[in-house]
């Protein structure tokens, strides 16, 4: 079964609320799916932060509900009509998804087509790794592998650099070219207001702004919104 996939930059932009800029997309996206597991492992208050995706959900017609509530967490990963996973820091929410060994199943499951909704960390998390991120490793989790829901890796909230700026710090674009040296997989470099949609075994950008994607021995390249890119991000070996 094909796999749908939706994989957002940033939950919120500049000026809007909480996920107000992919109300219609994630609406779009869900279609008739009532309810949602949500994976909140990303930010501290577990509770506090299932509150604030909860009140969001039910704004768009869907039931949400933490997966930290179960007391068999693969077993409701395992059975998830749909999941969200939101944004906060990488690491935690690795870490999160190992001790609550739950990758096999929500990658099983959306697998089986099971929408899967990623926002900023959890659109990491749906990469084969964690080595693009640029979260402070607050905590360790097992190994940096990740879901493998798709096979290259996301780089969201990408800044370009500022050519008036005096800061001496790498800039993203240093990093990711950075870890081509080591690794051969693309890169996309998701700014703020745009998304991947991975369905049908196509991948399309959307969103309010181009995406930048780097590729090994290629010059990164620029793309707009309504594109699809998979012959830029599927995977070469």
């Amino acid at each position: 079964m094909s796999k749908k996939i939706l994989l957002i930059s940033s939950s919120t932009v500049y000026g809007r609320g909480y996920l107000d800029h992919v109300e219609e997309e994630i609406r779009g996206f869900l279609g008739s799916v009532k309810e949602v597991l949500f994976v909140p492992f990303a930010q501290h208050d577990l509770n506090a932060y299932e509150a604030t995706a909860q009140k969001r959900f039910q704004k768009m017609g869907h039931q949400l509900k933490s997966i930290h509530h179960y007391d068999d967490m693969p077993k409701a990963a395992g059975s998830a009509q749909a999941i969200f996973i939101g944004g906060g820091n990488t690491f935690r929410l690795l870490k999160g998804l190992y001790d609550a060994r739950i990758l096999n199943q929500i990658h099983e499951r959306v697998e089986a087509g099971v929408p899967y909704i990623g926002s900023s960390a959890g659109s990491i998390v749906a990469c084969p790794t964690l080595k693009t991120t640029k979260d402070m490793p607050v905590v360790q989790p097992p190994s940096f592998d990740a879901l493998r829901l798709v096979d290259f890796q996301i780089s969201p909230h990408y800044l370009d650099p500022d050519p008036a700026s005096t800061h001496m710090g790498e800039t993203q674009e240093e990093r990711i070219n950075q870890f081509l040296e080591e690794n051969d997989r693309a890169v996309i470099g998701l700014r703020e207001g745009t998304l991947l949609r991975v369905e049908n075994g196509g991948i399309l950008l959307k969103g309010s702004t181009r995406a930048r994607i780097f590729r090994r021995g290629h010059a990164p390249v620029e793309k707009e919104p309504g594109l699809r890119l998979d012959e830029f991000l599927h995977a070469q070996n």
